[in-house]
């Protein structure tokens, strides 16, 4: 992984006070620990004309696999074979621009003690990246660094030049040139773009980044044209902390607009928009509803069926009387992100022994799944192709047999009330299928005349008196044995 930044100078200003700005010596090559390998600062061209500095990056890919534990791009639990055969070696990516960030910090917040004025003031730069991972090609890169006012060539680098015909890689050559720019502004621009071009990161993102993202962007990015894009890909799309940053991204807008403090204008739209009222999520009433069901029935053993990243299972912990919550999913990525969400690896030993997290098809019967007191099925069953519906069916409710099974899914009827979604869509473009509230009802009700159950139904969200909730619910109990002999005579 390799990085050269060239100047140019004049007698007056010789091209070598890029040492000083780097704070790294011309004469001499150094070398920086990192968590994920040692990065080297070297100087191929050192003279008054023309400066060149190199950063070369030596991953150890080892190491970093022990240390990431599966996050990131190249490391996703659900693919081994990538902790060894990746392209983190030899392809700028996040691991790049964290090296930037630590190697050159002082550089990077335009500081410089022994040449103060150098600092401050633009500098003919040319940057050169041999391999950049570019997910968007050749497009996005103008896109992303010519508003910055770079010159930009970002030549495409093919799959293999012995056969053009399988076309190029996604990987580009990139060189950015520039009349004059502070050394600071041109090191800022990478450190973010980098990972926003490979579009992933090699560490988990967590609320900090939105600082990071910010001070690193101050001056620039609040007037580029792909402002969101940047901030969406920076975050690793984390949509809480992409909204966050955007409105403060805002606030510095409106602020330089109106040259006044951003605390001036935080604390006049904040006083503006107390007096509203904002809608709670359709997922937290979800939550809620299947909270409340729960506790209805007493349930102490919970399974949550379909988990993703463990949004139900972390608001499941936090009430004492669920003493043993188990998520299941298909998904080891998702299983990964939920484990480091519910913060498995810091939890304590009493509360790690009430949560566990199993990898399962609900396709098949597991014998795991048995002995519990509720199953909880919450926007699931319209991720299934319809001809696999039966067999979700008997694992659930034939086989594990809870007492209680929740299941939640969209009620399509009241997708006419979504502004945003185009007719005749789904919500989710992973959704096989979207029911009315009679189609889910019989559904149900044939489940329960097979399998012993009672079920009931719930409206989870605002009950539209035409359309119904945006999210039906049908609760499923067991009948007593009383009750099943009584049905059983009555039909002989």
């Amino acid at each position: 992984m390799f990085l050269t930044i060239t100047t140019t100078g004049t007698p007056e200003h010789p091209a070598t006070d890029l040492g000083f700005l780097l704070h790294k010596h011309p004469d001499k090559a150094q070398a920086f620990s990192t968590s994920f390998g040692t990065a080297h600062v070297f100087y191929p061209e050192a003279e008054a004309g023309g400066c060149t500095a190199a950063l070369l990056l030596e991953v150890d890919a080892v190491a970093l696999v022990r240390r990431g534990k599966g996050k990131g791009r190249g490391g996703a639990p659900d693919a081994a074979l990538a902790q060894y055969v990746n392209d983190r070696p030899y392809a700028a990516s996040s691991l790049l621009a964290v090296a930037l960030g630590n190697v050159f910090s002082s550089a990077m917040r335009g500081v410089c003690r022994a040449r103060p004025e150098r600092a401050a003031q633009p500098l003919p730069l040319r940057v050169e990246v041999p391999a950049v991972p570019a997910r968007g090609g050749p497009g996005l890169v103008r896109r992303l660094f010519e508003p910055l006012g770079w010159a930009v060539t970002a030549e495409a680098v093919p799959l293999d030049t012995r056969f053009p015909e399988w076309g190029d890689s996604r990987y580009v050559r990139l060189v950015l040139e520039s009349g004059t720019r502070t050394l600071s502004d041109a090191l800022r621009h990478l450190y973010v773009l980098l990972p926003v071009l490979d579009d992933a990161k090699h560490y988990w993102v967590s609320p900090d980044e939105v600082d990071k993202l910010l001070r690193a962007g101050e001056g620039w990015l609040p007037g580029h044209p792909e402002q969101k894009l940047i901030t969406s890909r920076y975050l690793s799309r984390r949509w809480s902390l992409t909204r966050e940053a955007m409105e403060r991204l805002e606030l510095l807008r409106l602020a330089e607009t109106d040259d006044s403090d951003v605390e001036e204008i935080d604390n006049a739209v904040a006083a503006e928009t107390e007096q509203e009222d904002r809608p709670t999520p359709l997922a937290v009433l979800r939550r809620e509803a299947i909270l409340a069901a729960l506790a209805d029935h007493a349930a102490a053993r919970v399974l949550d069926l379909g988990c993703g990243e463990g949004h139900l299972v972390r608001e499941l912990l936090k009430e004492p009387r669920f003493t043993r919550i188990t998520g299941v999913d298909v998904s080891v990525r998702a299983l990964a992100i939920a484990a480091r969400r519910l913060g498995l690896e810091r939890m304590g030993e009493r509360q790690a022994a009430r949560v566990n997290l199993l990898q399962g098809s609900l396709a098949y019967t597991d014998k795991r799944l048995k002995g519990y007191d509720a199953a909880v099925l919450s926007e699931v069953i319209e991720h299934l192709d319809l001809p696999r519906l039966p067999a979700l069916e008997y694992a659930v409710f034939g086989a594990a047999r809870p007492a209680t099974v929740v299941v939640t899914t969209p009620n399509v009827e009241y997708n006419v009330r979504w502004e945003t979604l185009p007719a005749g869509h789904v919500r989710h473009r992973d959704h096989r299928f979207e029911w009315t509230r009679e189609e889910f009802r019989t559904w149900a009700a044939k489940i329960a005349e097979r399998h012993g159950y009672d079920v009931g139904f719930r409206p989870v969200g605002p009950d539209d008196p035409e359309v119904g909730p945006p999210t039906q619910m049908a609760v499923f109990t067991t009948r007593t044995t009383t009750d099943v002999t009584e049905k059983e005579a009555k039909a002989a």
